[in-house]
């Protein structure tokens, strides 16, 4: 195994506990209303040192929604890979973490797709782009679940499970911001139950 100089080590924490810090607070006031300065005094790191660990906000922006995707999806895969469950029972698992994800802070929730989605992807290519690839990954996990119900039978659906998780998709991510607006759970009580018929789980 080849270990990292301890240098470069402490530099790849410290970039990392800038990206952390940099979710916490996006997570509540977007990207554009959050300064460096402000995430950098969350993470604990001497103003001006920004630039040693990321070259431009752009890129910045972009590493902060790669490392989110990252985590989120190893957390969808331990749900979706639960042993002794169907296919169905672990979609609807997912959707019911999604749905407790969401309910934090009077419904303003953690997630950074439902958060920075339409706003960056107006600001930044490669952040529409670090979206674009973080929710295509969630929509082909979902996918391949339908498939997987599909033949065990827990599943049924009209389309594809292609179109399906797509379709899923989209209208959890809509309900989420309808969440937010109304600070109110039932547009996501609303799409579990629609969740529930389309897959005839």
């Amino acid at each position: 195994m080849v270990r990292m100089p301890a240098t470069t080590a402490r530099s790849a924490e410290t970039r990392q506990n800038i990206l952390d810090a940099a979710q916490r607070i996006m997570a509540h006031k977007g990207y554009s209303a959050v300064g460096i300065n402000e995430v950098l005094a969350e993470a604990s790191v001497p103003k001006g040192s920004f630039y040693h660990y990321f070259a431009s906000k752009d890129l910045f922006g972009e590493a902060l929604l790669k490392s989110y995707f990252e985590e989120y999806l190893a957390d969808m895969d331990r749900v979706l890979a639960q042993p002794g469950r169907s296919a169905a029972e672990r979609l609807m698992d997912y959707w019911q973490l999604w749905r407790e994800t969401q309910s934090f802070d009077e419904c303003q929730g953690k997630c950074l797709a439902v958060k920075l989605g339409a706003e960056v992807s107006d600001l930044s290519e490669s952040m529409r782009l670090a979206l674009k690839e973080g929710t295509d990954a969630i929509v082909a996990r979902l996918e391949q679940t339908i498939a997987a119900g599909l033949t065990d039978g827990s599943v049924s659906v009209e389309g594809t499970p292609g179109e399906t998780a797509q379709v899923l998709y989209d209208m959890w991510l809509g309900a989420s911001v309808m969440a937010k607006i109304h600070r109110s759970l039932a547009p996501l009580d609303t799409t579990t139950a629609v969740t529930r018929r389309l897959l005839h789980a």
